[in-house]
């Protein structure tokens, strides 16, 4: 393995943490007797094209610096080739690194663990979401949730996570259940009016919450967890329970394991799919389950 290393940063990550958290990951790196170079791209595009390149030239792990949105960058370039992936979650959510049991907002020690991965061999092949072409590590979610940030996408102001809260109460006043149509492998069909679909690799989404919370990253299936039709009240009573997963024993919640699922809301216009907390695109979508498809450093 070569001792050059990539880290793949977003310098805006968690209000600007993510340009804080490179120099304490690098020197991390450097000190275990690693070359390290930086990657930051002018855009979403430009960073992916950057990431793919060190990739393809053989760079001995791509280390992402940065949130969900950005692991989900670095999952396009690493998915299905040989180099493994680092994670130093600074971000907002940080559901990625959750899931695995990596450091959350400690750079130094996310870096000393990489090294620590990389000088001892220790990677885990992990399952992941696929769409299409696109790889996804977490959660596709679909309905209230996946409403509630195209509306905070489309708020100017306020600024940060206030907009999402009134995204919320906005679309608490005004959401309807979906008529979702959930298609599995085994080719069953489950048509329901559902406030939410959530498709689970990793266990949690939106900074914790826990919404596939049996999910298992190495047993080559989604975790599905559906939120039925259910009332204002019923669903402010049961939101607050995803943070320790106990929502998944109430009433109004339904599960399945499926390797794929193809979601759709029949006539129902306009409903998104979320994965990672990024827009995949308008209903239908199908997604499948592939499993070890990267290598991550996981100490």
């Amino acid at each position: 393995m070569t001792s050059e290393i990539t880290l793949f940063v977003n310098p805006t990550a968690g209000r600007g943490r993510g340009a804080g958290a490179a120099q304490p990951a690098a020197s991390a790196l450097r000190a275990a007797g690693f070359s390290v170079r930086t990657v930051i791209g002018e855009n979403a595009d430009d960073a992916l094209v950057r990431a793919r390149a060190a990739v393809s030239e053989g760079t001995g792990a791509l280390v992402a610096v940065g949130g969900d949105g950005l692991v989900n960058l670095a999952l396009q370039a690493v998915a299905g080739t040989r180099t493994p992936l680092g994670v130093v979650a600074v971000g907002t959510g940080n559901d990625f690194a959750r899931s695995l049991g990596l450091p959350v907002r400690e750079p130094a020690r996310a870096g000393a663990l990489v090294a620590e991965a990389l000088k001892g061999e220790l990677i885990r092949s992990v399952d992941l979401g696929r769409i299409g072409g696109h790889w996804f590590g977490t959660v596709l979610a679909s309905g209230f949730d996946s409403r509630v940030n195209d509306r905070g996408n489309r708020m100017r102001i306020p600024l940060g996570r206030f907009k999402y809260d009134l995204a919320i109460v906005a679309e608490l006043a005004a959401f309807e259940p979906v008529p979702f149509r959930l298609t599995l492998d085994d080719g069953s069909v489950r048509e329901i009016a559902a406030t939410l679909v959530a498709v689970g690799n990793g266990t949690s989404y939106g900074g914790g919450m826990r919404i596939c919370a049996d999910a298992d990253m190495s047993d080559g299936l989604f975790d599905i967890t559906v939120v039925g039709e259910c009332s204002r009240t019923t669903l402010l009573r049961v939101f607050p329970r995803v943070y320790k997963g106990t929502h998944l024993s109430h009433p109004v919640v339904s599960t399945y394991r499926a390797a794929r699922v193809e979601l759709a809301t029949g006539d129902a216009a306009g409903v998104t799919g979320y994965a990672d907390g990024e827009p995949v695109g308008p209903l239908p979508l199908v997604a499948e389950c592939v499993p070890g498809a990267v290598r991550v450093l996981t100490g």
